[in-house]
């Protein structure tokens, strides 16, 4: 990756996390349940930079379906190793991470180059696209986190929020959310219950994901498990195949 790429990225990634103070977001957080949002993280200009690499990458999208569930296109960690230079830069940022971990209140860690959900992209592009409620489960020996950041939003689709779900003794919270350009979600997926609602016809919805763990280490089972999932769910067989390096 060039030097000069990363000095970009990592400056709009300190400008990005400088605006906004550690110890309110921290407090956000913790208040509702590990979780928290933030308008307009990232100017329009970077995400411009982003979306002209999601261009490359949007012809090798997976496109799946499982009824009652699911149905959407999304794009593997292992293309965006290969076509996407300033998002994977943006995942690997020491200072992003570093700012993460002390909201989070324990050190993150990316996930391994074989996870193909470590970093990717969620398109919701047809009429109906949707996810169904569910929490992100961790299959690692650590708990995992999800960061979303949207990149594209014209459409009448939302995500939809449950907080303070594993609370005992919490009112549970409900969140309704328009992931427009520049929003930057945050929060423990074993905590919070989420879905998206189903996109009409014409409409168009793009959302970048990064997953950091506090222990990158799986046990063989688990792995073989959450790669047929995320396989079936996201990927595609492809994917099970598929090794760091390795072209699509």
């Amino acid at each position: 990756m060039h030097t000069e790429l990363l000095d970009s990225v990592s400056e709009e990634v300190n400008q990005a996390i400088a605006r906004f103070p550690q110890e309110t977001i921290t407090k956000i957080y913790q208040d509702q349940g590990e979780f928290f949002s933030i308008e307009q993280f990232f100017p329009q200009e970077v995400i411009d930079q982003f979306m002209a690499e999601v261009e490359i990458v949007r012809p090798k999208l997976n496109r799946n379906y499982i009824p009652t569930h699911k149905k959407g296109g999304s794009v593997s960690h292992y293309l965006l190793r290969e076509s996407a230079p300033s998002i994977l830069a943006f995942y690997h940022s020491p200072a992003f991470i570093a700012w993460l971990s002390h909201i989070a209140g324990v050190p993150l860690l990316l996930c391994p180059d074989d996870d193909p959900h470590a970093c990717a992209l969620y398109f919701y592009t047809e009429a109906g696209d949707h996810i169904g409620w569910h929490y992100d489960t961790s299959y690692y020996n650590g708990e995992r986190y999800t960061v979303l950041l949207g990149l594209v939003d014209r459409s009448t689709s939302r995500l939809e929020c449950r907080l303070h779900t594993k609370e005992p003794g919490r009112e549970v919270k409900e969140l309704s959310l328009t992931t427009d350009p520049g929003l930057l979600i945050f929060f423990n997926g074993d905590k919070l219950h989420h879905a998206v609602t189903p996109s009409a016809e014409g409409e168009e919805r793009i959302v970048l994901t990064l997953e950091y763990v506090t222990d990158p280490t799986m046990s063989r089972g688990k792995r073989w498990f959450s790669n047929l999932k995320d396989a079936f769910s996201y990927f595609g067989l492809p994917a099970l195949l598929r090794q760091p390096g390795m072209k699509a």
